[in-house]
């Protein structure tokens, strides 16, 4: 074994792939995704079809702004040859045009990151409206008088599923300010689509309304998923518009303020609906849309942008891979015959060569690291084995010499640093608590039991040990869940007892006859209890606290 004071080798057993990031930072420290290292080729593209386009319509009712494969092109409302008017390695898509048709507002990833950009209606002078570098925006819409864009703004939580909030930001630049805002930071639920009414009072968008916070893959399309709500800037309030089996998405209201033009599944079939806002009736007027994504994710929408014809007359839409356009009284539907001749820069991705199979690779990586209680050495855990080293210089060494092929984790110290306890696992056996001499060796088993043990940790006076349980199943074996919870269990080996179903992180202040473990209650808070499980104390707690550690 190779080893020096920063690097710990150990054996391998597979290929680590590292995944790098094909956008650069330019000198005045922003990201710019159009300077990306290697070799580019050209890949040439001519094609009468596209996938999930967004489209506008010009406000003289002459052009069609569309997306297709990150560019943005505009083409004659009769149909043609289409013309790239913003092109490049960045993504660019979602184009609307501005009430004066002079601007195109449109969501762009070209400094690093997806924002509202801004550019003269024939792709020059482009320039950023935000500049979110982690609170994203998409689908821009310009307000009637063309002073401001709402644009939607996404929100991660504990999972990166999230949630949208809509903001307005003013033309000349700012920050912006939210009009509509996620009911929590924990909400997991899809909120976008902004769209401005015709007199600019409100603003249509939708949102899951299904009940709880938490984002379920696959729900039920026959029953309401989305529904879209109208939010009066005026007063502020907020409320339910568009409801129903089928759900209801992609609010578009007609120009003369007559009809909301939306999407809505009937059955499994997405089509396309109208409601008549005087009298209230929706009635289909399309019945083959593409699918829309009610049942997954949809940061970017739910189905693509359409647009009105400036008469309220007629409403143009991407459907089946191409532009169409149908009369809301006759029904009547017009294919918009497009051509797409064009090229797109490709670059190979960076392979650089690996051995494969290698007998040993330096490990830089050290995890569950626990300084012992003098502060002299550390105890770590790398590619699955314990190793440990003298502080601040020590050469790193093997702790265990247990025989077979096994992985070892969550290493923790015995107050008088002469033993350490830690899990040993194996997928046949399952998971063992075992405690080995900090001087290094074979260890000895603790547990009575195979188990999913994790968060060791000795008493003060060193003869138990407590740890967590938790329940098998998903990626590792259902078998021995039975119970689950804060356990203890003799130093030196015995039959282990639970103390608590309730608990996480079990460990000790200085006393050997109370047990501190966290709790759920909303947020987390810190309870002590007696070897028994009674007794119980509230010590701390707070709505984002993630851990609680008492000092020994």
């Amino acid at each position: 074994m190779k080893t020096n004071n920063n690097k710990t080798n150990v054996t391998v057993s597979a290929l680590l792939l590292l995944a790098l990031p094909l956008v650069a930072m330019a000198d005045d420290g922003k990201w710019d995704v159009n300077d990306i290292p290697g070799d580019a080729r050209s890949v040439a593209i001519d094609t009468r079809e596209g996938t999930w386009m967004s489209l506008d319509v010009s406000p003289d009712g002459s052009t069609i702004a569309f997306d297709l494969l990150g560019d943005i092109y505009t083409l004659p409302i009769e149909g043609g040859e289409a013309t790239a008017i913003n092109s490049g390695l960045s993504w660019s898509m979602q184009p609307r045009f501005s009430p004066d048709g002079s601007q195109i507002a449109y969501t762009s990833d070209a400094g690093g990151g997806d924002n509202i950009w801004i550019m003269q209606a024939d792709g020059s002078e482009p320039r950023a409206l935000t500049n979110e570098s982690f609170r994203l925006l998409n689908n821009p819409y310009w307000s009637p008088d063309g002073t401001y864009v709402a644009a939607r703004k996404h929100f991660t939580t504990a999972r990166s599923l999230g949630t949208g909030e809509i903001w307005i930001y003013h033309i000349k630049g700012g920050n912006g300010i939210a009009v509509v805002e996620r009911p929590s930071e924990q909400h997991q639920k899809e909120l976008g689509e902004p769209a401005f009414s015709p007199d600019g009072r409100h603003i249509y968008f939708s949102l899951d309304s299904t009940p709880g916070g938490t984002f379920i893959y696959a729900q039920d399309s026959n029953a309401q998923i989305f529904e879209i709500r109208r939010h009066d800037l005026e007063t502020g309030v907020t409320e339910s518009f568009v409801t129903g089996p089928g759900g209801a998405v992609r609010p578009t209201p007609s120009p003369d303020g007559r009809y909301l033009a939306f999407v809505r599944r009937i059955r499994a079939q997405s089509a396309l609906f109208l409601k008549d806002l005087e009298t209230g009736a929706e009635r289909p007027i399309f019945a083959d849309l593409d699918q829309d994504v009610q049942e997954v994710w949809a940061v970017h929408g739910v189905y693509p942008n359409m647009d009105w014809t400036p008469d309220s007359k007629s409403i143009v839409f991407w459907a089946g891979g191409g532009i169409r356009r149908i009369d809301i009284d006759s029904g009547e539907v017009t294919p918009i015959e497009f051509r797409v001749n064009d090229t797109r820069t490709v670059y190979d991705a960076p392979l650089p060569k690996r051995e494969v199979a290698p007998a040993s690779f330096d490990s830089t990586m050290a995890r569950n690291t626990e300084v012992s209680p003098d502060g002299s050495r550390v105890v770590y855990e790398t590619a699955g084995r314990l190793y440990i080293k003298n502080l601040p210089d020590g050469a790193p060494r093997r702790l265990t010499r247990d025989p077979g092929d096994h992985f070892e984790f969550d290493p923790s110290w015995s107050r008088d640093g002469r033993r350490i306890a830690f899990v040993q696992w194996t997928d046949a056996g399952l998971g063992q608590v075992r405690t080995v001499s900090a001087s290094g060796g074979r260890s000895r088993q603790v547990t009575d039991q195979p188990g999913h043990y994790h968060s060791v940790r000795f008493s003060p006076d060193g003869r138990s040990i407590v740890f967590e349980v938790s329940a098998g199943g998903y990626l590792t074996s259902p078998e021995w869940s039975m119970e689950t919870g804060v356990f203890i269990a003799p130093a030196d080996g015995g039959t282990m007892r639970r103390v608590t179903s309730d608990g996480s992180n079990p460990h000790f202040g200085a006393r050997s006859d109370r047990l501190y473990v966290t709790r759920r209650d909303g947020g987390r808070k810190l309870v002590s209890i007696d070897l028994n499980g009674e007794a119980e104390r509230t010590h701390a707690s707070g709505q984002y606290v993630t851990r609680f550690e008492v000092a020994p």
